[in-house]
């Protein structure tokens, strides 16, 4: 460990799958920059987020804890005051704390400002989104200061205007900007620092700048994953999934040809690229203000996309591995190996202890994550955990009858409980893969009298690990 505490750069994208990015094996999509940042780090190609579904999930990275115990199960749920975030932790111990964009730890629908617990965020740069009006959003703010007029006709013209602006005018390019006047300017340069960096895209609506979707041929991209009977043995919910997405409130699956699905692809590919080429202008300055060695990078993503793959689109209750599994690169250079890929399961909840025990600052008092530099580096003592714990609670756009599905992955199994009674009036169902033989998650073994041993198994190691992950962090005084 450096005597010099490290700076950290968090970047975080929204809604982008563990495979849409080159270096995790995807020979169609244009990701250079993040290409060379792998091959300058480590890449965890299983990672899993607690939650299919963006607060949840982002609650989970910034108090290393499961949904069941930091408490924002949903979009739209308030995180509580007692959680305590890793940002603070840092703040507290002498950091320049500060991001930009997305935070999304509090309910910020129809022009609400999402409220703040102590975050130690100096500089807070703030903007759920491209789309609602809110004087606090700062991206409106940029736009309305540097390209006048430009906000209110892109708003009248609606999502696809906005989602298509010329790169200089993009929500994209604004994060890169501010990062990189963070990285020049703004920061305290005789503190070490954390920044977040919290993207929007690839998220929909789809679209991107022009010179971006010019990158990709739609018609020769891969089609989705799926097959004529995917959905006849998985869960009745999934068939209301393809026809209407976010529980009926958007076009589904089937509203559209197998022509403009491809459209989605290469628009989601396209905001991929912009984002890639942000990250590179970040890491270019990072370098340029002789930041590169003293500074670790994390780049990751809070959930997947579905992108017509198993006869769906955007996200909700699912659990395959292109909702759950996530991209994660760590950089720390002379500090961590070089281009090296690690095959271990682990957690977005393991984040934030990583980047505590870079900084050689204590942890969270209620944290439940692991640092992967033991992982990396041999040195990790504990009993293994070799599987992964993601819980959806009716947590997108809620369901009128609610959904709530909870996923295990062991080893090459995976299970998702559909529950049923009493927790809501839905039929409890279920989905059990074996990845190794099925890693495109086609055949659900939930109702195979053959896999029925295994089913069990894994159901009751489910139980288990719900019990294992509980808090009991408050202190026992004495044995009564």
């Amino acid at each position: 460990m450096s005597p010099k505490k490290p700076n950290i750069l968090l970047i975080c994208t929204d809604q982008q799958r563990f495979d849409a990015l080159g270096a995790s094996g995807n020979p169609h999509i244009h990701t250079p920059n993040l290409d060379k940042l792998a091959r300058q780090g480590v890449r965890f190609d299983r990672c899993y987020v607690q939650s299919p579904v963006c607060a949840p999930s982002r609650a989970s990275l910034m108090t290393s804890r499961y949904l069941h115990n930091h408490g924002l199960w949903a979009n739209g749920v308030d995180i509580s005051p007692s959680e305590e975030l890793f940002t603070k932790v840092l703040a507290d111990a002498g950091y320049d704390c500060g991001l930009v964009g997305k935070f999304h730890l509090g309910a910020a629908q129809n022009g609400r400002t999402e409220p703040r617990i102590e975050d130690g965020f100096r500089i807070f740069k703030w903007a759920h989104d491209p789309y609602e009006r809110n004087p606090d959003n700062k991206y409106h703010n940029w736009l309305n200061a540097n390209f006048p007029g430009l906000l209110e006709e892109s708003i009248a013209r609606g999502h696809d205007a906005i989602d298509k602006l010329p790169t200089e005018s993009h929500y994209s390019h604004w994060i890169g900007e501010e990062t990189i006047e963070f990285l020049r300017t703004t920061r305290e340069h005789d503190k070490p620092f954390c920044f977040v960096v919290n993207f929007f895209d690839p998220h929909h609506g789809f679209g991107a700048p022009d010179e971006y979707r010019a990158l990709y041929d739609a018609s020769s991209l891969p089609a989705p994953v799926t097959s004529d009977d995917d959905l006849t043995t998985k869960p009745a919910i999934y068939s209301e999934a393809s026809k209407k997405s976010y529980a009926g409130t958007l076009p589904g699956y089937q509203d559209f040809t197998a022509e403009e699905i491809q459209e989605i692809k290469a628009q989601y590919y396209a905001m991929v690229s912009l984002l890639d080429n942000e990250v590179g202008r970040i890491l270019a300055t990072l370098d340029d203000e002789g930041l590169g060695d003293d500074t670790i990078v994390v780049f990751t993503s809070d959930h997947g996309e579905l992108l017509g793959d198993h006869q769906m689109l955007l996200k909700g209750p699912m659990m395959f591995d292109c909702s759950v599994r996530v991209p994660l690169i760590l950089r720390w250079n002379d500090h961590l190996p070089k281009n090296e890929v690690r095959e271990e399961i682990v957690e977005w909840i393991d984040i934030a202890p990583t980047l505590l025990s870079f900084a050689g600052v204590g942890g969270l008092r209620r944290g439940q994550g692991r640092n992967l530099a033991e992982l990396v580096q041999g040195t990790d003592s504990s009993h293994p955990r070799d599987w992964a714990l993601s819980e959806y609670r009716n947590s997108c756009i809620p369901y009128e009858v609610p959904v709530h599905t909870t996923m295990l992955r062991q080893g090459d199994w995976k299970v998702v409980v559909h529950h049923g009674e009493p927790s809501t009036t839905r039929e409890r169902d279920g989905e059990l893969y074996n990845l190794a033989c099925d890693p495109d998650e086609l055949v659900n073994l939930w109702h195979v009298p053959e896999a029925l041993l295994e089913r069990i198994r894994m159901e009751g190691r489910l139980l288990d690990v719900l019990v294992a992950t509980e808090d009991r962090s408050r202190e026992r005084i004495s044995d009564y």
